[in-house]
């Protein structure tokens, strides 16, 4: 399976072979920039033990990938097999073309095929223009927050702050999912909804007032932290007049929403 390949359009397919997958180390390095990158081996390991490694080519050059590892969750002793998609890169120059959407439809669609009906992945709850992609684009729903997931690391796009991480949740056949991606948009409740301020200085306390940044990602994870103990989903972003706002709903309300529509 492969996107249409036309002179000057975006192909994607899987990667295949050792310099296939080297050129998406090399693009993790060059868009990250820091110290702790995936090594090749793990390429290796997503592509042949039942994960992924998705490519966006451009006229034959790699702009775009996904690297995803196969896992399965436990549920009272039923197994749910899953991808978790450890990253998605595009290159700064073609950035905003469409490209990372196009690799999270193709992943879906291969992990469909292949009767799997749940992706995850870590996202900064801080990134908003990521959030909205992730919730209000794609469909997928948050319900955990993983305290300073990888540690701090040495990119400056992470400015030497703790990186806490939400979880998406991406129930591939949902209602939710399936009404996102053929346009409809989906009604927002009224009733029970919470929602958690990112203040629009956010990005720019993080350049030059990293306490001032520091606190508020506390306050914001403290908050995550308190709704969901209290089964709680994070599933929209709102503008507000002082940020971008988090909205989040009690689990009772989705599960129509995000059972598989068939």
């Amino acid at each position: 399976m492969s996107a249409s390949a036309k002179p000057g359009r975006i192909e994607v397919r899987h990667c295949h072979g050792l310099e296939e997958w080297q050129q998406c180390a090399v693009l993790e390095k060059a868009v990250w920039g820091f110290d702790e990158c995936v090594p090749l081996p793990m390429y290796v390991v997503a592509a042949e033990t039942g994960g992924q490694v998705l490519g966006a080519f451009l006229d034959g050059e790699l702009v775009g990938f996904t690297m995803a590892v196969a896992g399965v969750h436990s549920d009272g002793g039923k197994l749910t097999p899953f991808l978790h998609s450890h990253m998605t890169a595009v290159r700064n120059e073609h950035r905003d073309r469409g490209i990372g959407r196009q690799l999270k439809l193709f992943q879906r669609q291969d992990a469909l095929e292949r009767g799997i009906r749940l992706v995850e992945w870590t996202f900064d709850p801080l990134e908003m223009r990521n959030a909205h992609f992730n919730l209000m684009r794609l469909g997928a729903v948050a319900r955990r927050l993983i305290p300073n997931c990888y540690g701090v690391t040495s990119s400056e796009i992470h400015f030497g702050m703790p990186t806490d991480r939400l979880v998406a949740e991406w129930r591939l056949d949902s209602s939710r999912v399936k009404s996102l991606l053929g346009g409809q948009a989906i009604v927002r409740p009224e009733a029970n909804v919470r929602s958690i301020l990112v203040p629009a200085r956010m990005e720019e306390w993080r350049r030059s007032d990293r306490a001032k940044a520091v606190t508020e990602q506390a306050r914001i994870a403290g908050e995550f932290q308190k709704w969901f103990a209290q089964d709680y989903v994070a599933t929209a972003i709102e503008n507000t007049p002082d940020g971008g706002a988090y909205l989040l709903e009690p689990s009772g309300q989705l599960k129509e929403e995000l059972d598989a529509d068939t």
